[in-house]
């Protein structure tokens, strides 16, 4: 065999190696197409993967920004009335929504006196009110006072009509005073220029009382037991007032 041949045999063992390592070395177009449906499946996995990461991230952040409701004000409640005279020294916080609905109960030996209380009207007397009756402070008080076709009054620790919880309740004047209205009392303008309530005791009006209008913090009206709040007299004793809310 002459040089020129094997020189031409050479070329063509070359070239026919390359041409099988070209083919070898690129995928078909079927591999390339699989190649390519996994990359989008990657891609779709790891976006999943991330956007739940960051909603997880999200939610626990929302958690952490609510922020707590305020605690209750507690208060130890003497087992004896007159030993609740002065027991604090300012109103409570507030303990209402005033969007919701607020009845009290009042159990007298008589029968019960059922009073809708006006949270929109009397925002922080109906608070100070629910509050002092969910501490159990009006149980086993008195009406201390009783006037015929006028009003009966009580609330008051000391039974004297000089007492109360140790704190005043600023005036929310506007309702007026019709048949059965429960309002606050107070001491005289003389003393007391701005009107603020007493912090315990109310009085229910024996009919309407107009002249009234404008002087005292009216919170709310007798719905049941009419009967019951005429015939109140004097030194009979407040059982218990529940308090019961509704939307």
């Amino acid at each position: 065999m002459t040089s020129g041949s094997k020189r031409s045999r050479k070329k063509r063992r070359v070239a026919g190696s390359r041409k099988q390592l070209t083919a070898k070395s690129q995928p078909s177009s079927g591999a390339l197409g699989y190649s390519r449906r996994w990359w989008w499946v990657g891609a779709v996995v790891l976006f999943v993967a991330l956007g739940a990461t960051i909603g997880l991230i999200g939610g626990c952040g929302a958690k952490e920004s609510v922020m707590p409701t305020k605690p209750v004000d507690r208060v130890e409640m003497p087992s004896s009335p007159v030993d609740r005279d002065n027991i604090q020294s300012e109103p409570p916080e507030k303990q209402i929504d005033t969007r919701k609905t607020y009845v009290a109960t009042n159990s007298t030996p008589r029968g019960d006196i059922v009073v809708q209380l006006d949270a929109a009207a009397a925002p922080k007397t109906v608070n100070n009110f629910v509050f002092l009756a969910r501490e159990g402070f009006y149980d086993g008080l008195t009406f201390h006072r009783v006037e015929p076709r006028f009003v009966v009054q009580g609330g008051d620790p000391a039974g004297t009509g000089g007492g109360g919880p140790g704190y005043k309740v600023e005036a929310e004047i506007g309702l007026p005073h019709v048949n059965g209205a429960i309002a606050t009392a107070r001491t005289a303008d003389s003393v007391n220029p701005s009107r603020a309530s007493s912090g315990s005791q109310f009085y229910i009006t024996l009919g309407p009382q107009a002249f009234l209008d404008g002087q005292y913090t009216v919170f709310g009206q007798v719905t049941e037991g009419m009967d019951i709040v005429e015939s109140i007299a004097v030194g009979d004793l407040i059982e218990k007032v529940n308090i019961t809310e509704s939307d």
